[in-house]
């Protein structure tokens, strides 16, 4: 938008709205904007996230084709980083809740 644009754009509002009210309202249309743009972007990382394990799942799968057997360099790559997400999975599910303690409720006692 031009600065014309924006000009004509404040005018409308401050005579629509009035003075007392037009701040409110620009906070809650830079609020409502904002929003928007970390929905997207959050839409954007996943998309990215989702695409990146697509990706790995086939060279996963050219991988297996091959036995294993005189894999490129993309193909090793995509297998250690699988076996290393498998071992930090691995890792996670073997260590015990840290909720596990035993609470000391002073209305157990008689």
């Amino acid at each position: 938008m031009g600065f014309w644009e924006l000009l004509v754009i404040a005018v409308v509002g401050l005579l629509v709205l009035g003075p007392e009210r037009l701040p409110g309202a620009i906070r809650s249309v830079s609020r409502t904007i904002n929003s928007v743009k970390q929905f997207g972007h959050q839409m954007q990382a996943e998309l990215s996230d989702n695409l990146r394990v697509h990706e790995l799942h086939q060279k996963l799968k050219q991988a297996e084709q091959k036995d294993f057997l005189n894999l490129t360099e993309d193909e090793k790559a995509a297998v250690a980083e699988l076996k290393k997400a498998a071992e930090d999975v691995n890792k996670g599910s073997s260590k015990p809740p840290q909720d596990a303690t035993p609470s000391n409720d002073d209305s157990s006692r008689t």
